[in-house]
């Protein structure tokens, strides 16, 4: 069994930036040779998610929408008095969207529906450089 580590860097926007991961990943596998096994795509910090969608531009407008009536950015969060940088609802969003996904790799294959790619979300309120992990372990 091998287990294969890398870090990807992202700039973002913030604001519900949807960042579309699945190239990367299938590169990813691809050049390691990855067969069988399962990879995880992982996050570092607290005001973003790993997740699945179908990247298209109508989906790319409503998921902000979404997250602005459920968790508004406009809304005071105790968060907030904590460290008086304005992102609790970013807290909250991650929390409920999680930083990391695991997909399984069969023969060679990440396991993606037709219409679905993996993708991070900046919910932070200012543009961040972000770190992802990728960790594949199999034959």
């Amino acid at each position: 069994m091998k287990v294969i580590n890398e870090e990807i860097i992202k700039k973002t926007e913030g604001k519900c930036d949807i960042i579309n991961l699945t190239d990367e990943l299938e590169k990813f596998i691809g050049k390691n040779k990855a067969m069988n096994g399962l990879v995880t795509v992982f996050s570092v910090g607290s005001t973003g998610g790993i997740s699945t969608v179908e990247y298209e531009p109508g989906l790319l407008k409503d998921i902000p929408k979404f997250f602005e009536k459920i968790i508004p950015s406009s809304v005071r969060y105790n968060h907030d008095d904590t460290w008086g940088d304005g992102n609790g609802h970013s807290h909250i969003r991650s929390f409920i969207v999680k930083t990391s996904l695991s997909i399984p790799v069969i023969k060679g294959e990440l396991t993606l529906g037709t219409w679905q790619q993996v993708v991070f979300v900046d919910f932070d309120n200012r543009k961040r450089t972000r770190r992802i992990i990728l960790q594949y372990i199999g034959e």
